[in-house]
């Protein structure tokens, strides 16, 4: 699945977020930093909502 992501400079370096998963951010002091680091947090991310999911008895 892909994923649109906004990624902004900032005075440290760059700050990503993912729009369609909210909650979902990172950074890193070079553009491609933040970017790897993203990619991190959306599994995080997806990981944590699908234990919910398994929680909830749906899955």
């Amino acid at each position: 699945m892909t994923y649109k992501v906004a990624l902004r400079r900032t005075d440290e370096g760059y700050s990503v977020s993912c729009p369609g998963l909210p909650g979902c951010w990172s950074q890193g002091s070079t553009e491609e930093e933040a970017l790897e680091n993203i990619q991190d947090a959306i599994r995080e991310y997806l990981a944590l909502q699908f234990g919910r999911f398994k929680r909830s008895g749906w899955a």
